[in-house]
């Protein structure tokens, strides 16, 4: 029970599945607008501008990492994130290759 059975989909299903997954949080969008307004690498400042607690920030930028959204560079005790760029555009060309695609059929 609970197997999704991804195996019977394309590797281009699974993949925009997945991204629409970890962007389907508020939370994340949230985030990454800040990373991307300020244009820079971002440490513990995510806590105070979200207002959710730090094992929550946590647990969304680990979701983030995991589809390579964003990356992390230790700076001492901390985790400093920033957008991945290289990711950041091959996701934008995949999501907006599926996205604009036009329906041939008008069935309603």
């Amino acid at each position: 029970m609970g197997l999704t059975k991804s195996e019977i989909f394309t590797e281009q299903q699974n993949e925009i599945a997945a991204i629409a997954k970890v962007l389907g949080h508020p939370a994340r969008i949230a985030i990454l607008e800040h990373i991307i307004k300020l244009n820079t690498c971002v440490c513990g400042d995510l806590v105070k501008e979200i207002g959710l607690a730090q094992p929550t920030i946590s647990q969304h930028l680990k979701e983030l990492k995991k589809v390579g959204i964003i990356k992390g560079t230790i700076e001492g005790t901390s985790v400093c994130y920033c957008i991945n760029e290289d990711n950041w555009n091959r996701i934008t060309s995949i999501l907006n290759q599926f996205l604009n695609k036009t329906p041939t059929n008008n069935c309603c």
